[in-house]
């Protein structure tokens, strides 16, 4: 009977056609995902016109749908690693696609609120899902690159808000913005077709059928109808969610919850008030959403660049330097009168935050087993996504305060000080970007299919 290493089978099958199709996907899935999310930024001076709202209740509006996406990331999360990525995935792609267009039709800011904080559901459960089934599948030393390349399609997402709201607000108002999301929806029997629940999950519901027809997809040839499979560590006893906390892995898991924090308070921040503090800075409306697009751009090179090098030298080993820098460039921003300079800052600032925050999500996929994956990613996400809430009402109550613009852009800049010191403090093991707990050669007894 055939024995077949999973682990080593999928490292060494390169990247193939299925690869390439699953990676288009999930990243046409990140991008509306993103679009839905930031579109809001886009609008907002507008609906702060015609619906009355001061900044703290516009900020507030803008946090209610990061509050759902924060709940979404655990419920989801987990979820996932108990019924399946697939599952999950499908419903999230449907909740957020139909929840944010229907923001088109929303009569006032309640239920606007209300249908943001719904669409926030389906956004945060994307990325436990789909980070966690692009890390099982990708090939040897491919991890972060694959993570990287996905997560450069926020960026993009971000850019695509900027130009519709650019193209379709002078002439068709913001209602039209809204009905774009509803495109996923439209291409959902294309993409299941890429979607593949956890090798743990298959070869612990001993669904071998499945297993094979999924790792014949990933290396491009048939199995044997006989097979042992081994190579992925046993799951552990208890949840999910307990094992984050065990087996050495507590203070990586809590240094990471930190600085996903601190960072998606930054990062959040930032992308919902940008186009206001420009606006605040004395440039035109039209000056401001290009600083948008330029930051989206910068973060698209950034994640690139920064996946490549996480791949060759460690995760940490990039972080680390590259949330000091954000801070700094942020801060730097108040700071800027000349054009061109303000420009190359907004570009580094989008590498050095938005860049590395997406570099973030490639170290906790590969910090924690298969077993647990989305839940780690979910449980962390989640908790980012509390400083991603606090962020935008952050920014609205820097702008009530009437500080000086580079004031304002200093308080940004500290949370990214904050990040670079929890990641310094995660603990590694051997291995490149891995940590204690991590499935590093981890074996497993055989499992027999016939």
């Amino acid at each position: 009977m055939t024995t077949i290493n999973i682990r080593d089978f999928i490292s060494g099958a390169g990247f193939g056609r299925f690869h390439a199709g699953m990676l288009f996907w999930a990243c046409f899935i990140i991008t509306f995902d993103m679009y839905d999310l930031v579109v809001y930024g886009s609008v907002l001076p507008v609906l702060m016109k015609e619906w009355g709202l001061g900044p703290v209740e516009a900020g507030a509006i803008g946090s209610y749908g990061l509050f759902g996406m924060m709940v979404g990331a655990i419920l989801f999360g987990i979820l996932a690693d108990r019924f399946g990525r697939k599952r999950m995935l499908t419903a999230s792609i449907v909740l957020f696609s139909a929840a944010t267009a229907l923001c088109a039709v929303a009569p006032g800011p309640v239920e606007f609120s209300v249908l943001r904080a719904l669409g926030g559901l389906g956004i945060g459960g994307i990325l436990p899902s789909v980070i966690a089934m692009l890390t099982d599948y990708a090939p040897k030393n491919r991890a972060s690159s694959v993570v990287a390349v996905v997560m450069c399609f926020f960026s993009v997402g971000g850019i695509l808000a900027a130009f519709v709201a650019m193209v379709l607000l002078p002439s068709f108002g913001w209602h039209r913005v809204y009905w774009v999301a509803l495109i996923p929806l439209l291409f959902l029997p294309f993409m299941t077709k890429y979607f593949l629940d956890s090798p743990a999950m298959l070869l612990e519901q001993r669904r071998f059928d499945e297993l094979r027809s999924a790792l014949s997809k990933v290396n491009g040839r048939a199995l044997p109808a006989e097979v042992e499979f081994t190579g992925l560590q046993e799951k552990e006893p208890g949840s999910p969610v307990g094992a984050l906390f065990k087996n050495r892995r507590a203070l990586g898991t809590l240094m990471i919850w930190v600085a996903f924090f601190m960072c998606l308070l930054m990062v959040n921040g930032l992308t919902t008030w940008l186009p206001k503090l420009m606006v605040e800075a004395g440039y035109a409306m039209g000056s401001s959403l290009t600083f948008m697009i330029v930051l989206n751009v910068g973060a698209i090179v950034g994640t690139l660049v920064l996946g490549r090098l996480a791949d060759k030298w460690g995760v940490k080993r990039v972080l680390v330097p590259m949330f000091a820098i954000s801070a700094v460039s942020l801060a730097l921003l108040g700071f800027g009168n000349n054009m061109g300079v303000l420009l190359l800052l907004v570009a580094l600032t989008g590498a050095c935050t938005m860049g590395s925050q997406n570099i973030s999500y490639a170290f906790v996929s590969q910090y924690y087993p298969s077993f647990m994956r989305s839940t780690a990613i979910g449980l962390a996400s989640g908790v980012g996504r509390m400083g991603a809430i606090v962020g935008p009402m952050f920014g609205g109550v820097l702008l009530t305060l009437s500080l000086p613009v580079e004031m304002n852009f200093l308080f940004f800049a500290i949370p990214g000080l904050v990040a670079a010191l929890a990641f310094l403090f995660v603990p590694l093991s051997r291995g490149k970007g891995r940590a204690a707990g991590s499935e590093v050669a981890a074996e497993e007894a055989p499992a027999s299919a016939s």
